[in-house]
């Protein structure tokens, strides 16, 4: 008997502006189509690209549902055609490409996820945006490797403390960088081997001092603008950069003779554009390579506050504040 309501409340963005403009509303459930699930939502993560899609910065891709909300946790309610894997019942976590902050989600059934063992089916929720992210950025195109440096902008961002993690656990040397003294603090306590505080000192000649010189094999930004001649002057030779956000603008001055001497190689992403196929690929080496590790509690989503559904918009001015330390949810 299918218990499933045929309406549910949701978030709609009445326009594009400040949080306030984050309403509750109520809509028909949606029905999935082949390939796809429904979930019944327990909790969404609240990411940066919902902020920029709210001030119309970030708009969803055609045919997408305009409902914000990239990751999610629930059970699944009801499957597509097509689907073997998760059946009902399952508990999983999702990225999905919009629609998380509601009741019912539709997500790619090969891009879901079972929550991982000693982790809340809520707490979930915090790691399918940062995961798949982090995954993708920092081993598939960095080619991080056992051994290398790596340095992560943000550290006390939900991305930030994933990839701390990450890196740590698969052998790098980690440096951050973040804010305030807490936060530097925090980020050492995950397992950054130096958090360097950017408003007390020049991250990139600190990090250089740390190196004996030799600078860093990997960086991971999300900053830009200014960071980006400091990342070059920063990088080893073969070193990568990996951008995947520009929260201080697109455009820099650099000199790129550093690029050729030291054989640099630029890479960045965003990951809502990509194809099922790809996300797919990336879910599969998520399960083989980390799910070990979230299973056992060698990493673990670090959730900052839980808000309600009703108070997505208390939820994104903490995001936007920069007060908060990992993720924020918003629980249905």
């Amino acid at each position: 008997m299918n218990l499933t309501p045929k309406s549910m409340n949701y978030i709609k963005i009445e326009k594009h502006g400040d949080p306030e403009v984050l309403k509750l509303h109520s809509m028909p459930v949606p029905e999935p189509s082949p390939g796809e699930v429904l979930i019944r939502v327990s909790a969404a993560g609240v990411n940066r690209p919902d902020v920029m899609q709210r001030k119309g910065l970030y708009p969803p891709p055609p045919g997408a549902t305009d409902v914000p909300g990239l990751e999610v946790s629930g059970t699944v309610v009801s499957t597509g055609k097509n689907v073997s894997e998760p059946m009902v019942g399952s508990e999983v976590c999702a990225l999905v490409t919009c629609g998380g902050y509601a009741e019912y989600c539709l997500a790619a059934a090969s891009i879901c996820l079972p929550v991982p063992e000693n982790i809340s089916l809520e707490d979930a929720a915090g790691i399918p945006e940062t995961f798949f992210t982090v995954w993708t950025n920092v081993f598939d195109r960095g080619q991080l490797k056992s051994g290398e440096s790596f340095l992560v902008h943000g550290g006390s961002s939900g991305i930030g403390t994933a990839a701390i993690q990450l890196a740590k656990a698969f052998g790098a040397t980690v440096y951050t960088t973040a804010g305030t003294p807490k936060k530097c603090e925090f980020c050492e306590n995950l397992g950054a081997d130096a958090a360097i505080n950017y408003r007390e000192q020049d991250f990139s000649e600190e990090i250089k001092r740390l190196t004996e010189g030799k600078g860093i094999d990997v960086i991971l930004d999300m900053i830009g603008g200014p960071y980006f001649p400091k990342n070059i002057y920063l990088l080893a030779d073969e070193g990568r950069l990996v951008q995947i956000a520009l929260m201080q603008g697109s455009k820099a001055e650099v000199d790129f003779r550093s690029l050729l001497l030291k054989r640099v190689t630029l890479t960045g992403s965003t990951l809502r554009p990509r194809s099922v196929e790809q996300k797919t690929e990336i879910a599969k080496a998520l399960r083989k390579n980390v799910w070990p590790l979230l299973d056992t509690g060698t990493v673990r989503p670090i959730i900052h506050q839980t808000f309600p559904l009703t108070q997505a918009a208390e939820a994104h001015s903490l995001m936007e504040s920069s007060a908060h330390i990992g993720k924020i949810l918003l629980k249905t």
